[in-house]
């Protein structure tokens, strides 16, 4: 989706970026990407929702040497470092596994996550759940009150954006 002279993808890797090395994209088979600075992993199947494309990246974090992985979708134009560092700072102080923003509901996809929730994302899949609620409900979980929700904002069409600008 075109956004600011680019796609909404290349904006918010461009906003992870600021504060997360390395950042992947996971993307369903054969998607169209346009090139990204991120190293772009590829599910195995299309359609199988954002808990099994989180087990990926938290994979790929892991091997990476990473112990918290930032997850968010690439959907959400308004997004940026300093709800990264709010969440980081957060974490320091936690013995949480998943440290969320929340603005009255749970953001599961602009949220700090440690890589070794892999092996439970594995386990959910496995069982047949594949909800990012059943991960999130099943772990020590810290929800951040954000009194300003648009950093959060994610949009599903052209013409949603479109919304947000007027």
């Amino acid at each position: 989706m075109p956004y600011q002279g680019a796609t909404l993808v290349e904006h918010v890797v461009d906003v992870v970026r600021q504060r997360c090395a390395p950042v992947f994209v996971i993307a369903a088979p054969g998607q169209y990407l346009p090139a990204v600075n991120a190293e772009v992993l590829r599910d195995d199947v299309r359609g199988v929702g954002p808990l099994v494309a989180t087990g990926r990246g938290l994979r790929a974090a892991a091997e990476a040497g990473s112990q918290w992985a930032f997850v968010c979708a690439v959907d959400m134009p308004f997004i940026d470092a300093a709800l990264i560092d709010m969440l980081v700072d957060s974490a320091e102080n936690l013995t949480a596994d998943v440290v969320l923003p929340w603005d009255g509901r749970d953001h599961y996809l602009a949220g700090l996550y440690r890589v070794s929730l892999m092996e439970r994302v594995n386990a959910l899949v496995a069982a047949g759940d594949r909800s990012m609620s059943a991960l999130v409900n099943s772990v020590d979980t810290q929800r951040i009150v954000m009194n300003d929700g648009r950093t959060l904002t994610n949009v599903n069409s052209r013409a949603d954006l479109a919304l947000l600008d007027t």
